[in-house]
């Protein structure tokens, strides 16, 4: 097996009809959440990373409650994205058998409100499943999302009406990479920006929000790569930063900065693997008119300074922090992030932002009884290739098995301060979605100690 299918980087247009619910996917609801504090502030999360872009949340009064109380759990087919929310309504994109399927639920009961269905014949090259890989995006009364295959729709959120369409890989001639298309697009002004990957260009495209019309064609070098595109503010100007690099040989990819307002490429700076088998798969992390980026297969990890006059320079490189598909958080001067290809190596790390070096680094792992056909036995879990987000005062972790962490994490060190075992099951790498005090969660494998099949979770996380 190769070197990336061990552990691998995951998270039809025509004919598209709305069909009935398939009796694999359906909600159970469990309990009410508990109604919000007074003073408790909270937000939307419309995108994958949430709304800041960078897994950094603005909500408070969050109960640390272990285990957290499930409110209502989606029976969910194939896929590796997270929801979308933005006020009652909950958009996500998964597969059941040969059809993609975006479904809108109710955000706190899990109700069906609508749901549309398209073909798809879309096969893993690597054994991992055959469902979508990118994560809703919600403008406001429109939704946006890319299937496996590339099936750009934008939709109604009132009914799940088509509103425009493009099949990505059919009208840019882009073949089937690694894994699929498992790039987040991004709204940014006007425009929705998708990483498309063409062969000899275009890398990235800008399409009119409203319309679906191409507006803008950025980059001829690389493929698409599995990162998705960040925005910042970079010397009070708009920026969009797109780490790119798909299934080419000999392996190349990078980071470009784009103008979102024409499409301009300000500058391209190579960073990739030489390993054939290699993916760019962890989200630029932009703070102070820098930028950080990061790949695994033993390329690492490089800091970038911007200029007033959009030209860079690097500020340090380092093989001793390089993510495989996991996105680290910039806090206080410090980077926090999971180090390591495979669940045996990887181990979360404290990085000192101004040069790079590493000041601390903690394998988190515990023993527990697990119970698998019948037979407990006493076994080793830990965090492994989590995934973090910063939030009211402290750190949330998912751990690739499905472990929820509260963690305090600073240059001093590593403290937990609780931990649940929401359920046992590999590739729980999609960050958790918290919005308006709850938090959802998606299991991707059959919780192999209970026997639950895929799921998405709501948890209550108010105090």
């Amino acid at each position: 097996m190769s070197h990336v299918s061990r552990r691998a980087v995951l998270m039809g247009l025509t004919g598209a009809v709305f069909g009935t619910r398939s009796a694999v996917a359906q909600t159970r609801f469990v309990s009410k959440a508990r109604p919000l504090a007074k003073d408790a502030v909270t937000h939307e999360w419309t995108a994958f990373l949430g709304p800041t872009h960078n897994a950094v949340s603005t909500e408070t009064r969050l109960s640390r409650k272990s285990p957290p109380s499930l409110v209502w759990e989606f029976t969910k087919g194939t896929g590796y994205g997270s929801p979308a929310i933005a006020g009652e309504r909950l958009v996500f994109l998964h597969r059941l058998r040969g059809e993609e399927i975006v479904e809108c639920l109710h955000a706190e009961t899990g109700a069906t409100q609508w749901q549309f269905r398209y073909p798809t014949d879309f096969e893993d090259r690597y054994g991992y499943n055959d469902g979508p890989r990118s994560s809703p995006v919600i403008d406001g009364s429109r939704g946006y999302t890319v299937g496996a295959q590339g099936q750009l729709h934008c939709l109604d959120l009132e009914a799940g009406r088509v509103i425009w369409k493009h099949d990505l890989d059919k009208e840019y001639r882009v073949p089937q990479d690694f894994f699929g298309r498992s790039s987040t697009p991004l709204i940014e002004g006007q425009h929705l920006i998708v990483t498309v990957g063409a062969p000899g260009g275009p890398c990235v495209v800008g399409f009119d929000k409203t319309t679906g019309r191409e507006v803008w064609r950025a980059g001829k070098e690389w493929g698409a790569g599995y990162a998705s595109p960040i925005p910042a503010a970079i010397h009070g100007q708009r920026r969009v930063f797109v780490f790119a690099g798909g299934e080419s040989n000999p392996p190349t990819g990078g980071l470009m900065s784009i103008d979102p307002a024409n499409g301009r490429v300000d500058f391209s700076f190579p960073w990739r693997s030489r390993s054939y088998e290699s993916v760019n798969a962890s989200c630029p992390v932009v703070f102070d008119n820098k930028v950080f980026i990061s790949a695994s297969y033993r390329a690492g990890g490089a800091l970038l300074e911007i200029r007033p006059d959009f030209t860079h320079r690097v500020l340090w490189t380092t093989q001793e922090f390089g993510l495989h598909f996991n996105t680290p958080i910039y806090k206080d001067g410090y980077l926090y992030g999971f180090d390591g290809r495979n669940e045996p190596d990887a181990s979360l790390a404290c990085v000192d932002a101004s040069n790079g070096k590493v000041v601390w680094r903690h394998a988190a792992e515990w023993e527990e009884l697990i119970v698998a056909g019948g037979q407990p036995q006493r076994q080793m879990v830990g965090t492994y290739r989590g995934s973090l987000m910063a939030v009211d005062g402290q750190f949330l972790c998912l751990g690739e098995l499905g472990h929820l962490l509260w963690l305090d994490l600073a240059p001093k060190g590593y403290k937990e301060v609780s931990r649940a075992r929401l359920f046992v099951a590999r590739e729980s790498w999609a960050l958790p979605v918290l919005s308006r005090g709850l938090l959802y969660v998606v299991q991707n494998t059959r919780d192999f100690m209970s026997g639950a099949r895929p799921r998405m979770l709501c948890y209550d996380l108010r105090a």
